[in-house]
């Protein structure tokens, strides 16, 4: 390490100190940062909250997933792995009802806050109560859908009562989006009193293996070893998650000078990263599950001139002025060469992708395929054969006498602005004029859509938005977000899920046969059919099925990749 890594590390490390007292944390005897072992994380798209519930990004996910644990999580060959929970309830171990109404869970025994109290099966019953409660403004409140009832037995059992028979239980409590929080820490953060719990949102005592310290929000975090961890104590002394900059500075900062072990998400040119990693420090890997990059189509008018209004969805009164067309939105998608994008800009990361649901397998469509082969002359003629042409000779088209000029929003990082800078190249082609925005990562998912609206993508004040999601092992979870009640509003706090602001009722229906339907060869027809009524329709254009890019110092081990749940799932075995 060098000498003013070391000063600003221990700088940060005594205000962690002080701002340990804050949350009623045993005092721990500083040593020398020789005598530390510290584990520094890069995330370049730094945190906004580290805690999942109230923020919608990976990166606040991930920075709750170090110290906030699940009854479960996703392996990396997505198969579920108990960590709150003794094992995974199933049919034949009883954990699920015959009937499929009700799933057990069994606690470990002799878990652990941080603070030194005990975690118990009422704390899964308060997560829930916060969670579901609207005015909370959960961004997971969708997890929590069709649950009526979380129940504890006792201390160590929680039961979860469904609304109808679940063919797949597994959602709440299940992966690091959805972790137990605390009762006692959060008791008075329900409601309409949830955005202004400050130190229980910046601070939250977990159960795993460090323990949060302090919190800048958009900037880091410092965690130290939890004395309370009911496993073997974690192997380093102090975790410190620095946020900020760009992604190729973050690589560079494994790669190149070392000074900081892992890196998350690697969006950078691919034949940079083979560059750097050929110095001998670290390594590049990346894994595949279905984690699409998207452009969204907004489904309402986004015109400023609607104040209030803007991109809301008003009982569908309110619908965009153009991309509602299915033709127009089709000939976006048509004029995209996904290969290009893969290829020159994502290289060994990322694969073209026409569906949202790429992964398991068994779940994805084969009947989108022609999206792999771009037709810019088809895309022209599909919307001359539809009227809408460039009547004056401005090189843009027109529909019902409206310009087709688009405001195309993402995140500012080089492989996004490359992205949207193709894209634009090529709806110029078809007549369509396209503005670029890129808004800074932290605030666009995970800013307060009641303060930063212009630039929150739950807000959605554009036309288009391009981000990743990923679908989950089951997708059913994930699509529901589609479903009509879970647009997003202002009466729900934008956080309901439904971005597109989309309502079809065939796609409804559809979801609401999967609902009932046990694992099986018809299930996995039903998440194709939803899956082609989304693309379709053009609510939403896939791109490529990333890849889960990082970057790690050879000398860290026990990093075991994973695209099915957190990043830092596995923390706790981290080790040099």
């Amino acid at each position: 390490m060098n000498t003013s890594r070391k000063l600003v590390l221990v700088t940060f490390l005594a205000l962690a100190l002080v701002a340990c007292g804050d949350v009623g944390m045993a005092p721990v005897t500083p040593a020398t940062p020789e005598e530390e072992r510290v584990l520094t994380i890069r995330y370049w798209q730094a945190p906004t909250l580290p805690f999942p519930y109230l923020a919608a990004g990976f990166k606040d996910r991930d920075a709750g997933a170090i110290t906030l644990e699940p009854l479960a999580n996703y392996a990396p060959d997505g198969n579920l792995v108990p960590r709150l929970a003794v094992e995974i309830p199933t049919l034949e171990n009883g954990g699920v009802s015959q009937d499929l109404l009700t799933i057990t869970w069994r606690l470990r025994e002799g878990v652990r806050w941080s603070d030194g109290s005990a975690m118990t099966a009422e704390d899964a019953v308060f997560t829930w109560r916060y969670c579901a409660d609207e005015a909370t403004g959960c961004t997971k409140r969708d997890t929590f859908g069709g649950i009526v009832a979380v129940e504890a037995l006792d201390e160590r059992t929680v039961k979860i009562t469904f609304d109808k028979p679940t063919p797949y239980p597994y959602t709440a409590f299940v992966g690091a989006n959805t972790p137990i929080i605390s009762r006692a820490q959060f008791s008075g953060c329900v409601g309409a009193a949830a955005r202004t719990c400050e130190a229980q949102n910046t601070l939250p005592i977990g159960t795993g293996a460090y323990r949060i310290v302090t919190f800048a929000p958009n900037e880091g975090a410092v965690y130290e070893r939890n004395p309370h961890y009911r496993g073997e104590p974690a192997y380093f002394d102090r975790v410190v998650l620095q946020g900020g900059g760009d992604a190729l500075e973050a690589a560079r900062s494994v790669l190149v000078t070392g000074e900081v072990d892992h890196a998350w998400n690697m969006q950078v040119e691919p034949d940079a990263l083979r560059e750097m990693e050929a110095n001998g420090l670290g390594k590049v890997s990346n894994v595949f599950a279905s984690r699409v990059e998207r452009i969204v189509l907004n489904q309402t008018n986004p015109d400023p001139a609607l104040g209030e209004d803007r991109s809301e969805y008003l009982d569908g009164q309110n619908p965009h002025p153009f991309l509602t067309f299915t033709p127009i939105a089709q000939a976006m998608s048509m004029a995209i060469d996904r290969t290009i994008i893969a290829e020159q800009l994502y290289g060994f990361t990322a694969i073209p992708a026409c569906n949202l649901i790429t992964a398991p397998s068994q779940y994805s469509s084969t009947a989108n395929d022609d999206c792999l082969v771009q037709d810019i002359d088809g895309a022209k003629k599909l919307l001359d054969d539809n009227g809408v042409v460039d009547s004056d000779g401005d090189g843009i088209r027109e529909y019902n006498g409206i310009p087709l000029r688009i405001t195309y929003q993402t995140t500012a990082n080089p492989i996004r602005q490359a992205t949207q800078a193709l894209i634009q190249g090529w709806w110029q082609e078809i007549g369509i004029e396209t503005v670029l925005i890129q808004h800074d990562a932290g605030v666009f998912f995970g800013g307060d859509p009641a303060v930063h609206e212009e630039k929150s993508y739950l807000r959605f004040f554009a036309d288009v938005q391009m981000y990743t999601e990923i679908s989950g092992v089951d997708p059913q979870q994930y699509l529901s977000r589609g479903l009509c009640r879970n647009v997003q509003t202002r009466e729900n706090g934008w956080s309901s899920g439904n971005n597109t602001r989309m309502c079809n009722a065939e796609y409804d229906e559809t979801f609401a046969q999967l609902a009932q339907t046990p694992l099986g060869p018809e299930r996995e027809a039903l998440v194709q059919q939803l899956n082609d009524i989304l693309i379709q329709n053009y609510y939403v254009i896939p791109l490529v099925n990333r890849g889960s890019v990082s970057a790690t110092l050879n000398t860290l081990r026990g990093v075991r990749k994973n695209a099915w749940d957190s990043e830092t799932w596995n923390i706790a075995e981290w080790r040099r």
